[in-house]
């Protein structure tokens, strides 16, 4: 028997950031991953998606070079020099994980729980005062006649080209960043949301102004639609104002958020599961005495970043997890941070909402990118943010200082008067929410 300070188990975002932390503060740690160093994010997830993503946006630019004045002819996409930089970049940041884990040693094996509890893999076992489970998620899918001929985004990103056409059912994160990505390739795209709205969870308003930007680019996007049955791979019935529709394409994928990769033994720690079937864990991510599970595993919110905050946590760092942007990578982009105006109001929360349109900004106009939106969510009380949501380009970035202002309780008012933000940029359109709220409380 083997032990150490601290065993990981999962080789993604989560666990190798964690690992290796807690290797730089002195710990002996071990870490177990049965695959490829950089999980899901970096092998079937963010990076390879993001990569396609700048492909995408470099294409739209040349395409819509002639209204900044660039002439611009024969275009082409080279789809197999495309994956060829996929794997170029994954390699090159696998290598950049493995030299950051330079004082954890790494067990590439099937890892279990054991009791004790203990890790056992590659036929030894392993004990430490704590063990953190960061196996992630794998796609999840529909339970309906069909859904096995369908792919899901694993499979996609493991096309050799781009196809005619695609309907993607599920207008999330997940299935609008393919959706846009596609659509730019010459892919007609069909996008099925059941809810409402697309992006679930976004603002209301982002989201409805996102979609009409991806219904201009050609992108068909049908919400409310119930998804009853997938036919050979091609054919999709599904149910929209109570009348039977079917759409077909050359191919269909199911982006319908992910299920957790629970890794054997968890009964013999006294792991449980919750309702959805992921870990179940208390507020330090403790799913019990020894154990802890982060990340994707706990279902509690499925991002990369999330996970490397969570693990943060369980080695006692303080992290403001109620703070946690979101991005969505389509052209052009979308994220968010804190509530929405519709949580705010069902929740009787007292706060002031402010639009500030990308075309009243001369950075986004002399840029030829002055379809956008920022909307900013204030505290009426202290006059804090409670949320910021963008569409538009750099929507991130924008998202970013927002996050930063929220996490030190930054008032709009110190952000409109006291904050200097350079111009012309993008970043002015905080200000201009800023002054605007401000100018409200």
């Amino acid at each position: 028997m083997r032990t150490a300070d601290l065993l990981v188990i999962g080789g993604g975002p989560g666990g190798y950031e964690t690992a290796a932390a807690a290797a730089a503060r002195g710990e002996k740690v071990i870490l177990f991953e049965r695959d490829r160093l950089g999980g899901t994010c970096l092998n079937r997830g963010c990076i390879p998606t993001k990569c396609l993503c700048a492909s995408a946006k470099l294409l739209d630019d040349i395409r819509h070079a002639s209204a900044l004045g660039i002439s611009t002819s024969g275009t082409t996409v080279d789809f197999t020099a495309i994956k060829q930089r996929i794997s170029e970049v994954t390699d090159t940041l696998r290598q950049d994980i493995a030299g950051a884990l330079g004082d954890v040693e790494i067990v590439n094996a099937e890892a279990t729980i054991g009791p004790g509890p203990s890790v056992v893999a590659a036929a030894e076992t392993y004990t430490a005062p704590s063990i953190i489970i960061a196996t992630g998620s794998a796609p999840a899918h529909l339970r309906i006649p069909g859904a096995e001929t369908a792919l899901d985004s694993d499979a996609v990103l493991a096309l050799d080209a781009v196809p005619e056409s695609m309907v993607i059912i599920g207008g999330g994160v997940i299935g609008l960043e393919f959706a846009s990505v596609l659509n730019s390739f010459g892919c007609n795209i069909t996008v099925l949301e059941y809810c409402k709205e697309i992006l679930p969870g976004f603002d209301r308003d982002i989201a409805k102004r996102l979609r009409g930007y991806l219904s201009r680019k050609g992108i068909d996007i049908v919400t409310g639609a119930e998804v009853t049955a997938i036919e050979n791979g091609c054919r999709v019935t599904y149910l929209c104002k109570g009348k039977e529709k079917q759409v077909e394409a050359a191919t269909i994928l199911t982006a319908v958020g992910r299920r957790p990769v629970l890794p054997s033994g968890l009964e013999n720690a006294g792991v449980s599961l919750n309702a959805r079937g992921f870990i179940d864990t208390d507020s330090e991510f403790r799913a019990a005495p020894g154990i802890y599970a982060i990340g994707d595993v706990n279902g509690r919110c499925m991002l990369a970043h999330a996970a490397s905050a969570q693990g943060r946590v369980v080695l006692g760092h303080d992290v403001r997890l109620d703070i946690m942007p979101g991005v969505v990578f389509s052209n052009p982009e979308c994220a968010m941070v804190g509530i929405t105006e519709e949580t705010a109001t069902a929740s009787g929360r007292e706060c002031i909402a402010v639009k500030v349109p990308y075309g009243a900004n001369g950075k986004a106009i002399a840029s030829g990118e002055s379809d956008g939106l920022l909307k900013l969510i204030v505290n009426k009380g202290d006059g804090t943010i409670a949320g910021c949501h963008c569409v538009g380009e750099h929507a991130a970035d924008i998202v970013a200082e927002a996050t930063i202002a929220m996490n030190s309780s930054m008032s709009v008012g110190t952000l409109a008067h006291g904050t200097v933000h350079a111009h012309p940029t993008l970043s002015e359109l905080l200000a201009t929410a800023a002054t605007a709220a401000a100018a409200r409380l």
